[in-house]
């Protein structure tokens, strides 16, 4: 088997960065894997040293097949690195594994992930393969579908790739048009329309409300794992674009999963687990009740 090339986007988290690689190479299969590294550069004087130190470390990194390290002249922030960055290495190599610096991965991630990206490489219908799954309460199947696009240790496909469209308001207009919006929202469960918006009026500059929305209009489905292979470290607000939360916490999979070629239709039982879990964190009643939580608190 020939192993999709591993994309790792980093910036100035040296311990964040140092967890990742060290938990990719926790997988048999990085040894046969190319390692090509997007660092990006010095937003400013305060995160110089956290840059060098990083790009340091990347220097010292063994154990792939090989590694090549681009280093960014400038700041290009997260959604540039990335979206410029994984259309590079797509335009070469026509399959990719994307990480963040600040993802976990069992060492059975990379099995996953190319087994999926051998099985559905000639299925159109799917986009992607991602590699997280929420800690929901209900049992999931081994694995399964679901309509869009996802960001936490995922994978694609030059062909699903070149769907994405990074105008924000082209893609807000047609979940508009298509009276689409409270079915993109997991029927009220998460704002994924209201980050669209924010990313349109430039309040954040998310990358992958974009690639989600991209799939989601194109009915593009992304398989995912029952079991987690991914832990997300960067909810401890060390990043710029995550608060502290341990909502998403969980221990990665410790045993391998079976990934067989099944129907690509999205699963209406995982998607109603998610959308649970979801309104249990994030609907508008749990925000605000948290909110009075906390304003409860500091006023005993």
């Amino acid at each position: 088997m020939k192993f999709a090339p591993i994309v790792l986007f980093t910036h100035s988290r040296l311990a964040h960065t140092g967890r990742a690689i060290d938990s990719l190479l926790r997988n048999p299969e990085a040894e046969a894997s190319r390692l090509i590294v997007y660092s990006d550069g010095v937003r400013g004087p305060p995160d110089a040293s956290a840059v060098r130190a990083v790009r340091s470390y990347l220097r010292g990194i063994s154990g792939f097949n090989s590694v090549q390290i681009i280093q960014r002249e400038t700041n290009y922030g997260l959604a540039r690195n990335i979206i410029e960055g994984v259309t590079e290495v797509l335009a070469e190599h026509r399959r990719a594994i994307v990480l963040e610096d600040d993802l976990v991965v069992s060492p059975h991630f990379l099995r996953f992930m190319n087994d999926a990206l051998d099985l559905y490489v000639d299925v159109p219908q799917v986009a992607s393969i991602h590699g997280y799954c929420y800690p929901v309460a209900e049992p999931l199947p081994e694995t399964f579908f679901l309509r869009g696009a996802d960001c936490w240790g995922w994978a694609t496909w030059s062909r699903a790739w070149a769907h994405f469209e990074p105008d924000g308001g082209r893609l807000l207009t047609q979940l508009r048009t298509r009276e689409l919006t409270r079915e993109f929202d997991l029927d009220g469960a998460y704002p994924f329309t209201r980050m669209l918006e924010d990313q349109v009026a430039g309040r954040n500059n998310s990358w992958a409300i974009r690639w989600h929305a991209s799939c989601f209009l194109k009915d593009l489905l992304t398989l995912y794992p029952g079991r987690s292979l991914v832990e997300n470290t960067g909810n401890d607000a060390s990043g710029t674009h995550c608060a502290s939360t341990d909502d998403f916490s969980l221990t990665a999979a410790t045993s391998p999963l079976h990934v067989e070629r099944i129907e690509p239709v999205p699963s209406t039982q995982a998607r109603r687990a998610f959308a649970r879990f979801l309104d249990r964190h994030y609907s508008f009643q749990a925000r605000a009740s948290r909110a009075f939580r906390r304003w409860h608190r500091s006023t005993a």
